[in-house]
């Protein structure tokens, strides 16, 4: 493999994910706007967390149904090839995203609105359901032996970049149409943007390269018939394993990058402009460790880095909370960053222990069907964060999902022999 092709690989699967993730981002972000537009007030006394409960839910739902898509496009990954799954995904994901630009709200068409935006969402999360997992076997599988964290790390890069571009997009057009004619009609606009996704896929279509891993196993006959069956009844610890891993990913961020934007609005007295600001901040912080910490992974091992990681996150989480209760700009941009450092740092090495953990025969599927359904517990956590709020009356309730995810996942790697000097089986 020249290191040419590496950089074309690397390139295209970095621009394919980031897109996909700028769209499935981006309801998650726009979802106070959302609350409102598509769920009006359940009352005269509603002030409107009801209807930001039920938008959250509707991100949740593309979450539920990733599963779905991740043994649609695990077998496809599996049998046919991880290129021609991320293809498909792209495209639907492209398609998906304009037809939300163009949604009628509940003011529009009453409850049939909000029918389409949960029908939409389950279109995004089937197609996320393989892109993301496939991306990482793809880019990985690519990667020289002693590179796999470092060039996987990209995909992780590229999902943080895809969020940031969401923020950054939405803040821009907010600020250059006004919040009024932004909450009206301008909020379709970055939606438009989006669907420029399909046009990286056909890029990769025409111009990608198939894993040289699954090119291998296909020629040598080692491909699974059933790889749904097989990951769960063959590999089941492997399965379990990768579940846990990805606890501290999913938890964090969206807890950062979805719900403390709402969080920083409602309780923290920030506009909604200056909550998407910090939000950019956060996002920034969250990627410029990701490439050295995948660096230092693949010299010292993916287990050392992770598990300082979660050290970092557990540590920080209360008194970076409290930093935020000081309610400046600055204090609140600072405590939220720091903690997205620390997960950034968490999130490099996770694509290359995913793919060292699973055999190439079921990898595709393997890594799908555990991340996903994990995932779903990543889309839950800006509803959950909401409930925990609302039950306890405590604001520092949701540092109690940073932990549970924190030991969760050092549990995992306590148990988990480090592959990074193997050769990918």
């Amino acid at each position: 493999m020249t290191q040419k092709v590496n950089r074309k690989v690397v390139i295209s699967g970095m621009l394919g994910n980031g897109l996909e993730w700028y769209d499935y981002a981006l309801y998650g972000i726009l979802a106070p706007i959302f609350s409102h537009l598509f769920f009006p007030p359940a009352g005269p006394d509603d002030d409107g967390t009801a209807g930001l409960i039920k938008a959250y839910l509707a991100f949740a739902v593309g979450f539920v149904f990733r599963p779905l898509g991740a043994v649609i496009f695990g077998r496809i990954g599996d049998r046919y090839g991880r290129k021609k799954a991320l293809v498909t995904s792209m495209i639907m994901m492209a398609v998906a995203t304009g037809c939300l630009g163009l949604l009628p709200t509940y003011a529009m068409i009453g409850v049939g609105a909000p029918i389409l935006l949960v029908l939409i969402r389950i279109l995004q999360g089937i197609s996320l359901g393989g892109a993301f997992s496939g991306s990482m076997s793809y880019v990985v599988e690519h990667a020289p032996p002693t590179r796999r964290a470092q060039i996987g790390s990209v995909t992780m890069l590229s999902l943080v970049i895809g969020f940031l571009l969401g923020s950054i997009v939405a803040n821009i057009t907010s600020s250059l149409l006004g919040q009024a004619a932004f909450e009206s009609w301008g909020w379709r606009l970055p939606f438009f943007v989006g669907v420029g996704i399909g046009f990286v896929g056909h890029y990769i279509r025409h111009h990608g390269e198939e894993s040289p891993s699954f090119t291998e196993a296909k020629e040598s006959g080692g491909l699974s018939d059933r790889p749904v069956r097989d990951a769960f009844l063959k590999y089941p610890l492997k399965m379990f394993q990768g579940f846990n891993f990805y606890l501290c990913v999913t938890i964090p961020f969206y807890l950062l990058a979805i719900y403390m934007i709402s969080y920083t609005s409602k309780y923290l007295g920030m506009a909604n402009a200056d909550a998407l600001r910090i939000n950019s901040i956060a996002m920034v912080a969250m990627f410029l460790p990701m490439w050295w910490a995948g660096k230092l992974a693949d010299r010292v091992g993916r287990k050392p880095v992770m598990m300082g990681a979660i050290a970092a996150i557990v540590l920080l989480a209360y008194p970076c909370f409290m930093l935020m209760q000081g309610g400046s700009f600055m204090e609140i941009a600072v405590a939220q960053a720091t903690l997205a450092f620390a997960v950034g740092c968490y999130m490099a090495p996770i694509p290359a222990l995913l793919v060292e953990l699973y055999p190439t025969r079921i990898r595709y599927t393997g890594m799908s069907l555990s991340y996903n359904f994990c995932a779903i517990i990543g889309g839950l956590t800006p509803t959950l964060s909401v409930w925990l709020i609302n039950r306890t009356e405590d604001p520092s309730a949701i540092l109690y999902l940073l932990v549970a995810a924190g030991l969760a996942s050092l549990l995992a790697l306590i148990t988990y022999k480090d592959r990074y000097r193997e050769p990918l089986a």
